[in-house]
């Protein structure tokens, strides 16, 4: 599809009408310049976390199809306010939610799959120079029922249609210039990257970094889109993640420093030894979708020892769980904790990564809780305290 593209317009592109109506100048002029772009909308920053408090003090910890519902009407705003503002400049636009626009989803509510899109309607829409404006974050189930996507879920929406209708640049606009080597927040000296490849990226979003979804880059992933990172209001070249990194022999052996505050450590102080109780353990916290990230076992010495991570959001369940399994008397929690990680599609063929990244946790004397690596990452869980010393240190050894 000639000058097709897919531009996504994240929550803070969209936080006030006056932000949507720089917004809808930006579209006109790339429409002028013989762009034909499909445009996907998050709901306006703050909207949704404000209708997740709301659903809180109704019935905490529901999230069935009225959460769902409810969740979803942040992103019917922003189109609305978007299509008008584009009207205004003579745009032909149509407004699409979800449904409308044939994205169907599993039955999953809060973290629904998108499992197919009929396309029939959007491209319609476009034989007719009309411009679809589709809401991010949601679906439909076959039973018409809503659903969503998960925190981030629009990026997801606008890969998922950049592949359905085989258009091979997906755009993702935001409130920052591209992907950073590190946060620049937490590392005044970070830098934005020109090029990514979508397994950085992909341990990036896993690792802490809130510029994408990790779902949306593992479907940019498998469907060949190139996604381009950029500054909503700056007309500038951003962040590209493809297949492969460009001028990779010319790269860094480490490409980022990411941290991830929302983690905590729960460390048993006396288990079982064997693999019958970790089994039932991890199995029945899979169950209950806790997100168990770093493990560490050894089952030599009495008593055994055991220690895991996870967010910080899922601990009730996990409580829950070890309170059922009559646990939830044998253990610390260990908060004041975060996740730093170095990430690298170089680490693979280089040796010494490992000791480098220890000896700067050594110099900078954070407390060294949890340890994890592959090919091209090294995480580990340190006190809070020591974080931003510790990810400048890294920076710094790794010439980022």
């Amino acid at each position: 599809m000639k000058n097709f593209i897919v531009k996504k317009f994240g929550g803070t592109s969209v936080a006030s009408t006056e932000k949507i109506k720089i917004i809808a100048k930006r579209i006109a002029e790339d429409i002028k310049r013989g762009e034909r772009p499909l445009i996907v909308l998050s709901a306006m920053s703050g909207y949704t976390d404000s209708l997740i408090q709301m659903a809180d003090r109704v019935f905490p910890d529901y999230q069935g199809e009225a959460y769902d519902m409810l969740l979803s009407s942040g992103e019917q705003v922003s189109i609305s306010l978007l299509s008008m503002a584009l009207k205004k400049r003579n745009i032909p636009n149509k407004p699409l939610l979800a449904h409308q626009a044939g994205i169907q989803t599993s039955s999953f509510f809060s973290k629904a799959c998108i499992e197919s899109i009929r396309t029939e309607k959007i491209k319609s829409l476009f034989k007719k120079n009309i411009f679809p404006l589709i809401a991010g974050f949601q679906g439909v189930t076959k039973q018409n029922e809503i659903t969503t996507l998960g925190r981030g879920g629009s990026d997801l929406t606008a890969v998922a249609l950049s592949s359905a209708l085989k258009i091979k640049t997906c755009e993702i606009y935001t409130d920052v210039r591209g992907v950073f080597t590190a946060d620049p927040q937490l590392v005044p000296k970070a830098r934005k990257q020109k090029h990514l490849s979508f397994s950085e990226m992909m341990e990036m979003s896993y690792l802490g970094s809130k510029v994408l979804q990790i779902r949306s880059v593992e479907m940019a992933s498998k469907h060949g889109i190139n996604l381009h990172v950029r500054h909503a209001f700056k007309k500038e070249e951003g962040t590209w993640i493809t297949k492969k990194k460009e001028n990779f022999m010319e790269g860094s052996l480490v490409s980022a420093v990411a941290h991830d505050l929302n983690t905590l450590v729960i460390k048993f102080n006396k288990t079982a030894e064997g693999v019958g109780f970790i089994s039932e353990l991890f199995t029945k916290l899979g169950k209950e979708s806790v997100f168990v990230d770093i493990i560490s076992q050894s089952g030599i010495g009495v008593p055994a020892r055991l220690a895991f991570s996870i967010t910080k959001t899922d601990l009730k369940k996990s409580l829950s769980v070890l309170k059922k399994l009559k646990l939830d008397k044998n253990i610390s929690i260990i908060d004041g904790v975060a996740k730093i990680s170095i990430i690298g599609v170089g680490m693979a063929s280089y040796s010494g990564v490992a000791g480098r990244f220890f000896s700067v946790i050594k110099k900078t004397k954070a407390r060294l809780y949890l340890v994890t690596t592959s090919e091209i990452k090294i995480s580990a869980i340190i006190d809070k305290t020591s974080l931003k010393k510790t990810a400048r240190a890294l920076h710094k050894e790794f010439d980022l």
